[in-house]
């Protein structure tokens, strides 16, 4: 019998191994430890068949830890499917649908022996520090040894092989990691010989203990014990004489209690008895009907900010859960799934999951096994959540889909939107894609009918959209000088709105102090060695910071390049902006929500409930501040620069920028007092600011739809990303270019521009060249790509395909 693995190794195909032959075929779905090269890691089983044809001597699987399936079969289906789509390996694939803490793999260990002790060997030499380093006689690890003796991971791999075959060292592979992740805590009960010791000398504390134990037939955790002065030596010697059973309950480390609690208060309103609108209601009965259909489909659910999207959501829910069946919540943002998953537990109880980065191991490996085992209706969680455990499955809600964060940026490159609507599709689901500003995709296919198109056109309560003032920068810094950064209606409307208690939310998409330092002596700019891009000023940290690749240095007081002394600071950022307002208004709360502020677990929700609270008066962020938040209080937004994104070299600048402003902008004005949006720009007649002033989806698709056929791209076209990186722009653009031309064949079907140097030509040490192809078919492209890296296997590490790419930067 021969099983299909997948393993999680990059650029690795599905494997085959030989099971032995009195062994039961495990499920698909079910992990086993396979050998790979010198290793053994976990697999997952996703077939078996009787032989081969082709008379390879196949490898025998080591063991099998599970009975049944573990990830199930519908998950294993999505995620082949997924890497098939964008060509990324399938046991890569498999992986990010697997919890933390699943997986089981040799580690490679090394450890002197004597011989090697007694070795005379040349000082100075790399064998002699390799030994030096493990004088001390215990084995360490392999990867350990490759940052201690700063080499390369196959040079130092080589080394401790050579050293093996003389008998030097001596090399293992323990297995790390445990078949079940799941947390467990010690439990003591009385046996029946413990319930009749009345007659036995026992000392005072083993007395006690049995007593404590009497009275609790279920028995009570050992660290209740110990806190009650019966120690674990008591209760061993107990267990020793047969008065005592110790076993191991399964501890479930819970989440949502201490997330609901904290999002609730971003949540604001009354929930109980909410009465919809018309237009909500209209909405509503159609998502219900094409729920009780039984079978896929997709609707995009397209509503102004504020319309009450998130009430449709629930109640679509109860509508599913009711009929047997179970809902799949996706959100772009970790910090949106407090307030979210607060929402859903108001309505559904304890029968909610969350799944995201956010939470610990532990944490994520519980919530994803109390899905899998059905303890949960609804699962809310960002991108990776798309491959929960869910069987069942009724209703996948994608909302804001338009958010570019669902798009994967490394591999497997998968766009969690696209992921949601195709496993809807696998188990018949209804799909609910909902934004107020959809994706130019999306809305495409809601027009070529492939999608059912439903519309909110106005807010909750009738309540009117913000109005909104366009502020021409050009102007200020004519009257005012460069140097400004709020201008006179902006500062005039904060001071007004902090006078009256309400609150206000500004927006700038550049985090940091200052964009770059610059000397005025010789005109260069400080840059990251790693990356082609400027450092970043972070003024309470004292650095200059890329945030590309996290290369800091501290701020330098002279040139780096020619030790002059005239080091000015460029550009402004969020962490300029707080300081501006702080010293605008007298005793003004101002707070900064960006990836600086927030790195701490648990601070993001700390950060919006204090300002659900009203604690304080202006929040300063980046794009963080405009995606989905719901504070009644606030009555003004603010866009700083809101060009900022419009400047750069990818075709979705435009859409971008238009998603960006609308959603900010839609934060204001959503509770009783009308709401206000101060945008400031270099480039006010530019169609995406106009129409984002005006609420207008429908004017800017028209307009950008224009320009994306004829540039020929999404979604007039589909497209694929080729970059290749090399040790030298020289080395990248001449792989790139040999890439190129084996992928270019006669009547391929579509179009191949370049090779050219990708727009950041040097990213994180490595160069970049890259190529597109474009055409109406997806299939095709893929197929060239992988055919031409087929031929040269040693490119296989150097090339990212990026399909359907969000971002071509």
């Amino acid at each position: 019998m021969v099983i299909t693995v997948a393993v999680p190794v990059p650029f690795l195909d599905l494997l085959a191994y030989e099971l032995p032959e009195s062994w039961a075929v495990p499920a698909r779905g079910a992990r086993v430890l396979v050998p790979v090269g010198t290793r053994v890691t976990t697999g997952i089983v996703v077939g078996s068949s009787t032989g081969t044809d082709d008379g390879r001597v196949l490898k025998p699987i080591a063991d099998v830890l599970d009975d049944g399936p573990f990830l199930p079969g519908a998950v294993v289906d999505l995620a082949l499917w997924t890497a098939e789509y964008y060509a990324s390996g399938p046991g890569e694939t498999v992986a990010g649908a697997m919890p933390p803490g699943a997986w089981m793999k040799s580690e490679r260990q090394v450890r002197i022996t004597d011989a090697g002790a007694r070795a005379a060997v040349a000082l100075g030499t790399a064998r002699s520090r390799l030994l030096a380093a493990l004088r001390h006689g215990r084995a360490v690890p392999v990867r350990s040894l490759v940052t201690a003796l700063r080499r390369r991971a196959e040079g130092l791999n080589a080394l401790v092989n050579a050293l093996a075959r003389e008998g030097l060292v001596e090399v293992s592979q323990p297995l790390r990691g445990r078949a079940d992740a799941s947390k467990t805590i010690r439990v003591a009960s009385i046996t029946a010989a413990g319930l009749d010791s009345a007659d036995l000398r026992l000392g005072a504390r083993q007395r006690d203990a049995l007593a404590s134990l009497a009275g609790a037939p279920e028995g009570i955790d050992v660290p209740v014990l110990t806190a009650r002065g019966i120690d674990a030596v008591t209760l061993n010697r107990l267990a020793g004489r047969g008065l005592v059973s110790i076993a191991r309950r399964r501890v479930e480390r819970g989440v949502l209690g201490a997330q609901g609690a904290q999002g609730a208060q971003g949540a604001q309103g009354a929930q109980g008895a909410i009465v919809l609108s018309a237009d909500q209601a209209k909405v509503l009965d159609s998502l219900k009907a094409l729920a009780d259909a039984g079978r896929f489909h997709c609707a995009l659910l397209h509503g102004v900010t504020g319309s009450g999207k998130t009430e449709i959501y629930v109640r679509l829910a109860e509508h599913v859960v009711a009929a047997g069946k179970r809902v799949l919540m996706l959100v772009p943002e970790i910090a949106l799934t407090p307030a979210v998953a607060a929402r859903f537990a108001r309505a559904f109880g304890e029968r909610v999951a969350i799944q995201h980065s956010g939470l610990s191991d532990g944490e994520r490996y519980d919530q994803w096994i109390r899905i899998r085992d059905g303890a949960t209706d609804v699962v809310v969680g960002t991108r990776s959540a798309v491959f929960a455990p869910i069987d069942r499955l009724g209703l996948v809600i994608v909302d804001e889909e338009h958010d570019s964060s669902y798009k994967q940026e490394e591999t497997p490159r998968y766009h969690g939107r696209d992921v949601a609507v195709m496993r809807s599709r696998q188990t018949g689901a209804l799909a609910v894609l909902g934004s107020a500003t959809p994706s130019m995709e999306s809305y495409q296919n809601a027009l070529a009918g492939r999608y059912e198109r439903l519309t909110l056109v106005s807010r909750v309560l009738d309540r009117p959209l913000p109005t909104v003032r366009i502020v021409d920068m050009r102007q200020e810094y004519a009257d005012e000088g460069p140097g400004v950064i709020l201008s006179r209606a902006l500062a005039d409307a904060l001071r007004d709105r902090v006078s009256r208690r309400e609150q206000a939310v500004l927006l700038l998409n550049r985090r940091g102090y200052a964009t770059a330092v610059f000397c005025r002596q010789c005109a260069a700019t400080v840059e990251c060695p790693n990356c082609s891009v400027s450092l970043t000023v972070h003024l309470a940290a004292g650095r200059a910071r890329c945030h590309y690749c996290n290369y800091s240095m501290a701020l330098p007081k002279q040139c780096p390049r020619c030790a002059g002394p005239y080091v000015e600071r460029l550009g402004f950022g969020t962490e300029r902006l707080e300081a501006e307002v702080a010293g605008l208004v007298a005793g003004v709360r101002v707070a900064r929500l960006d990836r600086d502020t927030v790195r701490r677990r648990g601070a993001i929700v700390s950060l919006l409930d204090r300002f659900a609270a009203g604690e304080i008066d202006v929040l300063v962020g980046t794009q963080m501040v405009a995606k989905g938040h719901d504070f009644p209080r606030v009555t003004l937004v603010g866009v700083i620069s809101a060009d900022v994104g419009l400047g750069l070299a990818d075709f979705r600048a435009s859409e971008r920028t238009f998603q960006l402003l609308t959603q900010v902008a839609g934060r204001a004005g959503r509770g009783d007092s009308p709401g206000e949006a101060i945008i400031q720009t270099l480039y006010p007649d530019h169609y995406s600011i106009r129409h984002a002033c005006h609420q207008d989806y429908r004017a800017f698709f028209e307009e950008e739809i224009k320009y994306r056929t004829a540039m020929r791209y999404p979604p007039a076209v589909s497209l694929v990303n080729v970059v290749v990186r090399g040790s030298s722009f020289r080395g990248a653009l001449e792989a790139a270019t040999d890439l190129a031309r084996r992928v270019r064949t006669p009547a391929a079907g579509f179009r191949l521009l370049g090779p050219a140097p990708a727009p950041f030509v040097r990213l994180r040490g490595e160069h970049r060249s890259q190529f597109f192809l474009k055409g109406s078919a997806r299939g095709p492209m893929r197929h060239a790509v992988l055919e031409a890296l087929r031929s040269k296997p040693d490119l296989k590490r150097r090339v990212t395909i990026d399909v359907d790419p969000v971002s071509v930067l």
